[in-house]
């Protein structure tokens, strides 16, 4: 499942449409959970953007229906006149409800990207020229987040203690934590990796 979010800053129908449109076009038209605020307007975009035309067999215009696996939740904050949050309400305007229903994971992605890629930081001068350059960022900053870099949350206590470090605990990435692979992988390996050329 993937989990998208729209900034809650300069809402506009038109800048929403966009960013959902760009989502769609990225993922081949695949729908998949949304997760916002309370903002009115998601609901009608997304609508509009991903439903189909279903055939029934019946007399004229086929409906359009929005596909199953197509989901918003929105969490709504109510604050008093002072400003002060009272309670935050979670409702699936589309499809079941997203669990969890936030984005803590995004944005815990997005700022570790940001504080490892210069090119993803905010008024820098070491932005990436080429698509191609930005691509390749990413893709290695997602690699070593995933594949060469333990997690503190995924360690597993050991029934002995061993090795240097952390004798107590084994140490995960979230590839191993997903049995993609046994044990934490390093540049070198990644490198030195044969990639089959199709001819």
């Amino acid at each position: 499942m993937v989990v998208a979010r729209a900034s809650s800053r300069d809402h506009s129908r038109a800048l929403t449409t966009a960013a959902v449109a760009q989502a769609k076009a990225r993922t081949g038209g695949r729908p998949f959970a949304w997760c916002g605020d309370g903002w009115r307007d998601y609901g009608p975009v997304l609508t509009q953007a991903y439903r189909q035309v279903v055939r029934d067999g019946r007399v004229g215009r086929p409906p359009k229906r929005v596909p199953a696996d197509l989901a918003l939740t929105q969490r709504i904050k109510h604050a008093d006149p002072h400003g002060r949050l009272l309670s935050i309400e979670t409702k699936a305007t589309i499809g079941t409800l997203v669990t969890p229903p936030g984005t803590t994971r995004v944005e815990r992605l997005n700022g570790v990207l940001r504080d490892r890629l210069n090119a993803f930081t905010r008024k820098t001068h070491a932005f990436a020229k080429t698509g191609d350059t930005w691509d390749a960022l990413l893709d290695l900053a997602v690699f070593e987040h995933n594949w060469l870099r333990p997690h503190p949350a995924l360690r597993r206590p050991l029934a002995e203690p061993t090795g240097p470090q952390d004798p107590r605990f084994e140490q995960r990435t979230p590839a191993m934590a997903l049995a993609l692979t046994a044990h934490t992988w390093r540049w070198a390996e990644f490198l030195s990796q044969p990639v089959p050329i199709s001819r």
